[in-house]
């Protein structure tokens, strides 16, 4: 985006335009052309706007608004079908989770982004095959249906994202957007969540004070929709007011990162003394898998935060030494893995499981190789960025992989 804003810089109108299809990226860009242009009165008072600080909460036109509701309606309507159509909910929710948000969130980005009839055909399209394709296969809960079942909500997660960047070209900056937009939107849906829980709670008691019993019809139509609705809503909240977490994620990455470090360090001093290993214990490489996907994502956050306001050389260190832990834990992972296979014979969560970690250890030794570069002034931190936005349509691919092809296969 910095080379269309230097483009446009005289004129007010797509400057306008640009900042509202992102208002995010577009802050960060400017303040990085503008000792460039320091002079110029449009991009001065475009300065003055982006770095005006104002405590009252924006939302948006009634046009917006009205969006908004509507979006989240549907997606409490989507979370009561089995009610509302008498399905079966242990079958309805393990396959549709995922079309009850990511449909309304890539809709919104759509609308915002203002995407092409054929681009949203494509996103309507892959979001179509998975539900028809989820939907008719078998019902016994197996293996394999939940294994489809977990990776169809990954490519939801990745449709959603072409959404919100709107482009397969030059779109490394804004895929890191999308991950830092994830971040926030985890802390935003958590705060709403968090307030509607307490509200809720002072709603059910003080219908108690009067003798209504109201927690099953409550719970029923106002908690499964306020939970469905929350994640459209955090997300307008996110987009028309930037500041609210805008300052908040960064902070969170700062702490956790170094406590993810001394975490990581403690466990694997701690097994080697505990007598369990992943390598004859089924549950505990589960758990060992579902550790390592946690610190890749906040690898991948604190690496989307960097790139929006830089870090200094001790975050670098950090990061550098949490990817080298985390690449040793891969490691032990894989050859647990590689274990069980060469002992009982490859299954779908193997093979599952091995391409993941597979995929993970390149995508690991890439971003290490890059934080080393920028420690030894080799390389900037847009570079670490760019090696993880790079990499994102291969994870994509295997998902859709091991989605469609391995019902196929196995």
């Amino acid at each position: 985006m910095k080379d269309e804003i230097l483009a446009f810089i005289n004129d007010p109108g797509q400057l306008e335009k640009m900042y509202r299809s992102n208002k995010t990226l577009f802050k960060k860009e400017f303040a990085l052309i503008y000792p460039q242009v320091t002079g110029n009165p449009i991009a001065d008072t475009w300065n003055e706007r982006l770095n005006f600080e104002t405590d009252s909460i924006n939302f948006g036109g009634i046009r917006e608004v009205l969006i908004i509701i509507s979006l989240a309606l549907l997606a409490g309507f989507i979370a009561k079908i089995p009610s509302i159509f008498s399905l079966d909910e242990e079958v309805f929710y393990p396959r549709n989770i995922g079309f009850v948000i990511f449909p309304v969130l890539a809709g919104y980005f759509a609308w915002k982004n203002n995407l092409s009839k054929g681009k949203i055909g494509v996103i309507a399209g892959v979001m179509l095959t998975g539900l028809i394709f989820i939907n008719s296969l078998p019902k016994p809960e197996t293996d394999l249906l939940i294994l489809s079942c977990i990776h169809l909500i990954l490519l939801l997660w990745a449709v959603t994202g072409f959404s919100f960047v709107g482009s397969i070209k030059r779109a490394g900056e804004k895929r890191l957007g999308y991950l830092k937009f994830n971040g926030d939107l985890v802390v935003m849906t958590t705060l709403i969540v968090i307030a509607g829980g307490i509200m809720s709670g002072i709603t059910i008691g003080l219908f108690e004070l009067i003798g209504f019993k109201i927690e099953e019809v409550y719970f029923q139509y106002v908690g499964i929709i306020g939970l469905a609705a929350s994640p459209i809503v955090a997300t307008y909240l996110i987009r028309t007011n930037p500041q609210l977490v805008g300052k908040v994620s960064p902070v969170i990455a700062k702490i956790f990162s170094p406590l993810v470090l001394i975490m990581l360090l403690v466990f694997l001093s701690a097994m080697a003394f505990s007598g369990k290993d992943p390598y004859n214990d089924r549950e505990f490489l589960i758990i060992f898998n579902a550790l390592l996907v946690g610190v890749m994502a906040i690898i991948f956050f604190s690496v989307a935060e960097s790139s929006s306001g830089g870090k200094g050389r001790a975050e670098i260190w950090i990061l550098l030494l949490l990817s080298i832990v985390t690449i040793v834990v891969n490691s032990i992972a894989l050859s647990a893995i590689l274990f069980r296979i060469s002992e009982w014979g490859l299954s779908p969560n193997r093979a599952a499981v091995l391409g993941a970690n597979l995929l993970i250890l390149i995508n690991l030794v890439l971003v290490t190789a890059q934080l080393y570069r920028v420690i030894r002034g080799r390389g900037s931190v847009s570079d670490i960025g760019e090696s993880i936005s790079q990499y994102l349509p291969v994870y994509v691919i295997w998902t859709i992989f091991v989605t469609f092809g391995f019902p196929l296969i196995f």
